[in-house]
């Protein structure tokens, strides 16, 4: 699939764009060319050989805090990803297999998790267990998961009603060695989709959560925490709200861009793109060989 994905130009610019904010993250504090935490008192300056971004409203330098703060948006953004994964996928797979009852809890408790709103069940969570990032992005993850429980579910239906599934089940196989051997070689391609647009969902949740100061308390930097800041000052920096937005717009949209892309790549569609792209090399090679052909016998 990885090759497929790197065979379309779409998949190569995604995978660019989220290479780069996962450096940003990985070396952002240490690049950072300024402490992000350190005031002065040349605030709201513009943009200068000594600040590239110019400063806040404290005198802080905004590359700096922009650089510091991409590790605490990336990181919880795979925490709402990753949990939304594991609560939804494996669950949305076992209750295809393991009877009604477990089907039936599990289907009301998806259910119950929809009806939730994320964002005030995340206050609340917060307001009980105290107010990091890591809880908000856990409890968010889990109300996310519907998505992961209804993908898996679907795509193992489909498999599950397959011939060779069904002779694996008659012969003895376990349920563990059809769900590692032919399930989740089916259920991989729409759950990949899924948790890239879940990526991508869980950036705008770390962005509106840390926008209204909720996980991450100031001074720590963080890219909705920015936006947040630097609306207060339009008057004096218009333009400094652009750069925190940009970011988080561009990585929602390389997130999107990647899933539509393994969407493309994947099952029937990913083959006859394969199959077409091998009769185009196929029909360029035999064009050329025919002109080499003809070069020949004209001379």
């Amino acid at each position: 699939m990885v090759r497929r994905v790197l065979s379309l130009p779409s998949g190569r610019i995604a995978l660019v764009i989220l290479t780069v904010i996962a450096l940003l993250a990985v070396l952002g504090p240490f690049i950072a060319p300024q402490n992000p935490l350190a005031t002065s008192s040349d605030t709201l300056a513009d943009a200068s050989g000594a600040h590239w971004l110019g400063t806040d409203y404290l005198g802080r330098d905004v590359l700096s805090r922009l650089l510091d703060g991409s590790r605490v948006s990336v990181l919880g953004s795979l925490e709402v990803a990753l949990t939304a994964l594991g609560v939804g996928a494996i669950p949305g797979i076992l209750s295809v297999y393991f009877g009604r009852a477990f089907e039936w809890i599990t289907l009301r408790l998806t259910d119950t998790l929809v009806a939730l709103p994320f964002l005030l069940f995340a206050v609340a969570v917060v307001a009980l267990l105290g107010n990091g990032i890591t809880q908000a992005m856990l409890v968010t993850g889990v109300l996310v998961s519907p998505l992961f429980y209804r993908v898996s579910r679907a795509a193992t239906l489909a498999v599950a009603r397959s011939p060779y599934v069904e002779a694996a089940l008659i012969s003895g196989a376990s349920i563990g060695w059809v769900v590692r051997r032919h399930v989740w070689v089916k259920v991989l391609p729409p759950v990949a989709v899924a948790l890239a647009q879940t990526i991508g969902v869980g950036f705008v949740i770390v962005s509106t959560l840390t926008f209204l100061g909720i996980g991450v308390q100031p001074p720590a930097p963080t890219w909705g925490g920015l936006l947040a800041s630097d609306l207060g000052y339009l008057t004096q920096q218009p333009w400094a709200p652009l750069v925190p937005a940009l970011l988080i717009m561009v990585t929602v949209w390389a997130c999107n861009l990647l899933a539509d892309t393994i969407r493309d790549v994947s099952g029937e569609a990913g083959r006859a793109l394969v199959n077409n792209r091998k009769a185009r090399a196929n029909r360029l090679a035999g064009t050329d060989s025919d002109l080499t052909h003809v070069h020949a016998g004209g001379a």
